[in-house]
């Protein structure tokens, strides 16, 4: 497996699916006010993989669901419930929500992914401490493919 972290838009990297850092998808989705990379795809992609999510009903902490990507250009979006319902990340949903959208992009036969920061942002975790237990959780999953930790930045 390559593992890389960028800097960027992760909505903008040429990757076979994107990974959404969603909740436990208990919430109705039209309740949940657009931030970070939710927000983005409901901006750029429509709302169509958030209805596809909602008929999934309640993913359990570090789950990992694949719909369809809207209007974005990927074969796919993998959300993953990385934040409880007090809206906080730990390192187990943090090493979960990794350890299984490797699987589920594994068993769709992906070739790459990028993953936002999971249960940074909304999930309240610090970026360094985040980005390590990603990078020591993907050091121990086997993909026969390319991985990309995106580091957000708008673009200039």
């Amino acid at each position: 497996m390559k593992v890389s972290v960028v800097r960027g838009d992760l909505l903008d990297q040429d990757v076979d699916c994107i990974v959404n850092a969603w909740n436990r998808n208990i919430v109705p989705w039209w309740l949940l006010l657009p931030r970070g990379v939710s927000g983005a795809i409901k901006k750029r992609g429509g709302y169509e993989p958030f209805r596809e999510l909602a008929k999934k009903g309640p993913i359990p902490l570090g789950g990992a669901v694949v719909t369809g990507a809207g209007r974005l250009p990927f074969k796919a979006i993998i959300h993953v419930a990385g934040i409880s319902m007090l809206w906080r990340s730990s390192e187990q949903s943090i090493r979960h929500s990794v350890r299984n959208a490797i699987a589920v992009s594994k068993k769709h036969r992906f070739r790459s992914i990028a993953f936002p920061l999971i249960g940074a942002g909304t999930g309240g975790g610090k970026t360094d401490r985040v980005l390590a237990i990603m990078q020591s959780e993907l050091s121990h999953s086997e993909f026969d493919g390319e991985v990309r930790i995106v580091l957000y930045r708008k673009a200039n």
